[in-house]
């Protein structure tokens, strides 16, 4: 480092000795500011603080006024300083005030400085504060000079990250890395949850961040790294993945990135300065996640998963802690928080400790949220960078009911919050009374309230809720949160332990609705343009029947001589009904072949989820014992959107006016016929939804089982033919403007009925 006064390492020995002795907060950084400017042979030295206000302020100063202090207050987007602080980049310049940016301060007496470097102290990729040097001369500071000044930022920000700084700031003014925070995101399981973080993939903390011997941790880093290839090298050309398909091209990409000579040059750099490996590493990976997250093209940020992925594998090879984190001795309370996870990592959680989930990846109907939902645990996704800006132990509240997530929330939030969970306490316990009560309507109308489930852990609802039964088993989430293929008398030990739980009420087990985005870790996945729209559910069945029959045969022997309900997923024309309803034939006639005892009843249901099937209602009553509409897949096939694509997902309503066509023709098509129709998707769920449905003809609905008691409430407070003379004329309205959602909240505010 030109003109340096020992060069960085030397630097970084002093700073640890400051920062070991006891002194106050503000003592200590005044210290630092002098040793920096000494070692950079530097007029100045500065160090601005980013506040919960969104502002910087002026927290040290070696060479200014010092009066300044603590009075200079900036926004981040002033000056150069806001310029450093808004772009997370070093700013070199050899004439700051011929600048566009310069922002001239009188108080700080710095117009005589010509010089100016400033680089962001970064933590996790979040801008913390800015670190500048100045000097009268006009000259360019050299590469190591920046880079040293970037090494000596990252131990500020971990000065700054502890909260020690808060105490010299009044109330609104604190440093923002301690700050709280507010996102909207999106629901994806109701309920309101109190707790304290947990990362589900905890970064490494890094508490060594000066190298006592530069060469050992260039040389610790480099066994790492050849480690961490030779790992991927492994999994690649001897694991799961050596066939191909999509998963291994992302491995492939993954190792990509560790073969990087730029990368890996970047993190030696950094162990050059005087930092020790795994420091290095935390480094580098703030730098790159502060750039990334400022990138808008969607690929770029998708990388950085692989980026963060990478590195915190790193960091745990020169750690030695195993990839796996921890699922034992969650705190009392405790958020989970996650960049992604499938249902089988959820489960691993002490679920009497786990309060609520937050994802930055996940919508409405990932697996996941679909788990998160049978345990009852209030989740919300779509919170970009949860996992770099909450650490473990933060205080956060998670309202699965509006989305909104609160990281290190003020005490008056927690309070009204705290508040809130009392009062759906005391509303949870006046729906359990209406448990035993039958559903009935005020005009007479009984409405049949079953759940949807998918797991043993599920099974308990059905007492809880009072439910009529299940309408809906989802037979494929014993199959994803399997490690392997469960094998025919694992199948028959749920389905048999189903039907125990449900005793008399009954049950309608889904066929396998595998394929699309329900990808089974264990079998081959193929790679498809539009997989939602592709070989999955009964496709993927009737082109395997022996994993179809497998499945029916679990079922039939389960059910023994007791009566049985089975419908088939995706199924698109009548033609389909009957291949799949041929082989429930076949496997009977095995069954009776072999002398195994037959259910006293096999009724077999078709989903109604593409809209082809509208079109062949008669067809298909004539063959059907029962209808089930899956209303989340119908929906988006009607609309040609995505649902869980959030940049389409809200382009639609499942209350418009073409959709309730579309189920009114389905139930009264059902009635004609004599045929009962279910509604099990989402919209039953929402008592606004069951609304609707009742209005256009539904007696049977399947619900998430929290929404039991909230659907149930309305119900009874229901005049069905009011509703119907109410909402029928409206749905065949074809002038543009009329908004049915907005109609059936001024029916319900209208006529008393809570939704």
């Amino acid at each position: 480092m030109r003109g340096a006064l020992g060069g960085p390492r030397v630097l970084l020995r002093r700073l640890r000795e400051v920062m070991a002795e006891p002194v106050s907060a503000q003592e200590r950084l005044d210290k630092i500011v002098v040793l920096i400017a000494a070692n950079m042979v530097a007029e100045v030295c500065s160090v601005y603080v980013l506040r919960v206000d969104a502002t910087l302020e002026l927290y040290a100063t070696e060479g200014l006024n010092r009066d300044a202090v603590h009075r200079t207050v900036m926004g981040s987007d002033e000056g150069l300083v806001g310029l450093v602080a808004s772009q997370a980049n070093p700013i070199n310049l050899s004439n700051a005030q011929a600048h566009p940016a310069f922002s001239y301060r009188p108080e700080t007496g710095e117009e005589i400085y010509h010089s100016f470097l400033g680089v962001p102290i970064l933590r996790a990729g979040n801008t913390l504060g800015v670190l500048v040097v100045q000097n009268r001369a006009r000259r360019t500071y050299s590469e190591e000079e920046v880079e040293a000044l970037q090494t000596t930022a990252m131990v500020l920000a971990e000065m700054i990250a502890s909260g020690e700084l808060s105490a010299l700031a009044p109330p609104g003014a604190e440093p923002a890395a301690r700050r709280s925070v507010h996102f909207k995101g999106t629901a994806l399981s109701d309920g309101i949850a109190l707790g304290h973080v947990v990362l589900h993939e905890p970064r490494v903390v890094v508490t060594n961040f000066i190298a006592d011997d530069v060469p050992k941790e260039l040389e610790h880093l480099r066994g790492a790294v050849e480690t961490l290839r030779s790992s991927l090298d492994e999994l690649l050309e001897h694991g799961d993945v050596v066939e191909g398909g999509e998963h291994r091209d992302v491995l492939e990409a993954y190792r990509m990135f560790a073969y990087d000579r730029g990368w890996v040059h970047k993190l030696e750099e950094a162990v050059m300065t005087g930092l020790t490996a795994e420091a290095a590493v935390e480094r580098v990976q703030s730098d790159t996640r502060a750039r990334m997250l400022r990138q808008t093209d969607p690929f770029l940020r998708e990388r950085l998963h692989d980026l963060d992925d990478l590195a915190n594998r790193l960091m745990r090879q020169l750690t030695g802690r195993d990839h796996a984190p921890s699922r034992e001795n969650l705190p009392e309370n405790a958020i989970l928080v996650a960049r992604s996870m499938g249902p089988a990592a959820l489960l691993d959680y002490d679920r009497k400790r786990l309060r609520g989930l937050v994802l930055e990846e996940g919508g409405p109907h990932s697996h996941v949220t679909i788990v998160a939902r049978a345990l009852g645990i209030p989740a919300v996704g779509g919170i970009e960078n949860a996992a770099g800006i909450a650490d473990p132990g933060d205080a956060v509240i998670v309202d699965g009911s509006t989305g909104d997530l609160h990281i290190r929330p003020l005490p008056d939030m927690e309070a009204a919050y705290a508040e809130r969970v009392k009062l759906r306490a005391r509303r949870q316990q006046q729906y359990s009374a209406l448990r035993d009560k039958p559903c009935v309507t005020k005009d007479g109308e009984e409405v049949t309230l079953m759940i949807n489930a998918g797991l043993s852990v599920d099974l308990p609802h059905i007492a809880d809720t009072g439910a009529a039964g299940i309408g809906l088993f989802r037979t494929e989430l014993q199959f994803m949160v399997a490690p392997n293929f469960p094998r025919t008398s694992e199948q028959y030990a749920l389905y048999r332990a189903v039907l125990d739980a449900a005793g008399d009420k009954p049950v309608t087990f889904r066929t396998l609705d595998i394929g699309g985005d329900k990808l089974l870790p264990y079998m081959r996945n193929v790679e498809e343009e539009n997989p939602a729209l592709g070989w999955r559910a009964i496709r993927l069945g009737l082109d395997r029947p022996g994993l179809l029959r497998t499945q029916l045969r679990a079922l039939l022997r389960a059910a023994g001589s007791r009566a049985l309900k089975i419908m088939f997923p995706m199924i698109s024309t009548v033609q389909e009904f009957d291949q799949a309803k041929d082989l429930v034939e076949r496997e009977l006639t095995h069954l009776r072949r072999h002398g195994h005892k037959l259910p006293a009843a096999v009724e077999i249901g078709s989903m109604v989820e593409v809209p082809a099937l509208l079109y062949q209602l008669d067809e298909l009553l004539e063959r059907v014992d029962f209808l089930s509409v899956g209303s989340n897949d119908l929906v988006q096939f009607l609309y040609a959107v995505d649902r869980g694509n959030p940049r389409v997902s809200n382009r639609f309503d499942s209350l418009s006016a073409p959709v309730l066509r579309a189920l009114k023709d389905i139930a009264d098509k059902a009635h004609a016929h004599h045929k009962p129709a279910t509604v099990c998707g989402e919209l039953a769920s929402q008592p606004i939804g069951a609304l609707a449905l009742v209005a256009i003809g539904y007696r049977s609905l399947s619900l998430t089982p929290s929404a039991i008691g909230p659907v149930k409430a309305m119900l009874l407070d229901l005049d069905c033919r009011k509703i119907a003379a109410f909402l029928c004329p409206l749905i065949e309205q074809t002038k543009r403007g009329v908004a049915i959602r907005e109609q059936l909240e001024k029916f319900a505010a209208d006529n008393g009925l809570q939704l």
